[in-house]
């Protein structure tokens, strides 16, 4: 219906101008939050101006970026269950061992039992002609009966353990599966929004593509990294509250320039919370891999209480994050196709801090 109603308002947008077309620039930009307007992307629709095409494309890399932090999550959740899962495969393993060499053992005690033969205690004291020694050797029979028993107990009780042991690997394997099909889902989505992005860009002339550019900070241009390093240099070192901050303020700015890669932690490549994962790692913090887990691993900072080190994350869903370096400025990997770089924290919807040391 809404592709229906598009078709028939189709001649009235090729007039909109002023504020009628700000506000249909608005609802494209809204529109292309919804699954069925990115599956149309590919299909013919009106011609759009720059600042359309601007807001489609950069609610799609948004959109990427969701799901990119929805892919680490489950990478990282598979990763656990799949080391969970070897650990109980190998404790198994190792509890059948014993278990074999109980059995062993057992079988061994029955043998021996067998060769002596399992005559009744009657007519044992019937036949010999030492009942001083038989009573002897009915007692050792007798503590060997009781071995035999605790043998067979011990062996049940670690039948038990390990199907006890198999059951939780049956359990953890399922998990693998569900958090593998959750992979699988979100790197869909992620090729998809990108695709789709990327496929709107190649209609723009080659100067509104550089107008993209400009407006998006530095884009894809060369002389970025330089540029972002020459401003630090101008502005003289950051003043970190503390030594560890100051280490991954420094790994941060390493960074710089190198390219935005989803699921990517380094250390050619990041993405957003993955270049915060790996320069906090650099100062000896360990921070979890997704943006939505590392706003809850450290203090909760203010805004007001802003200092050079913590990370200051965006979006009502918590699914972008850079290093604060002060003065309102941050280095974050943007997106694909912007390098990590230094911006402004003002550049996309503030939602939060959290200070790691």
């Amino acid at each position: 219906m809404d592709a229906l109603v598009a078709a028939h308002r189709k001649p009235k947008q090729r007039t909109l101008t002023g504020s009628t077309a700000r506000t249909a620039a608005t609802l494209a930009l809204a529109g292309a939050a919804s699954a069925t307007a990115f599956e149309g992307v590919g299909h013919a629709e009106p011609a759009l101006t720059p600042a359309q095409v601007k807001a489609k494309v950069d609610q799609l890399y948004h959109d990427a970026e969701v799901a990119t932090e929805k892919y680490n999550g489950a990478k990282e959740k598979a990763g656990e269950a799949r080391e969970s899962l070897d650990e109980l495969r190998d404790e198994a393993a190792r509890r059948t061992d014993r278990l074999n060499a109980s059995r062993n053992a057992l079988g061994s005690l029955a043998t021996a039992q067998y060769r002596t033969g399992a005559i009744d205690p009657a007519v044992q004291v019937a036949l010999s002609s030492d009942p001083d020694q038989y009573l002897e050797r009915a007692s050792i029979a007798d503590r060997a009966g009781d071995r035999q028993s605790a043998a067979v107990t011990g062996i049940r009780r670690q039948l038990g353990e390990i199907s006890r042991l198999r059951g939780e690997a049956d359990d953890r394997l399922e998990e693998l599966k569900s958090h593998q099909a959750a992979l699988r889902k979100n790197k869909a989505t992620i090729q998809d929004r990108i695709g789709a992005a990327e496929d709107l860009l190649s209609r723009l002339t080659a100067a509104q593509r550089a107008q993209y550019a400009a407006e998006d900070g530095h884009g894809n241009s060369s002389a970025a990294p330089r540029a972002d390093r020459a401003a630090t240099r101008g502005a003289g070192p950051v003043q970190a509250p503390n030594a560890r901050a100051a280490e991954a303020i420094s790994f941060a700015y390493g960074a710089i320039g190198k390219p935005y890669v989803w699921g990517a932690t380094g250390p050619s490549a990041f993405d957003c919370s993955g270049l915060t994962q790996a320069a906090w790692h650099a100062a000896g913090v360990a921070l979890p891999r997704t943006t939505y887990t590392q706003i809850n691993a450290g203090q909760r900072i203010p805004r007001s209480q802003l200092a050079p080190g913590d990370l200051v994350f965006f979006y009502s869903g918590i699914t972008h994050v850079g290093l604060y370096i002060g003065d309102g400025q941050m280095i974050h990997a943007p997106r694909p196709g912007a390098p990590v770089r230094v911006a402004p924290i003002d550049e996309m919807p503030y939602a939060g801090a959290t200070r790691p040391a």
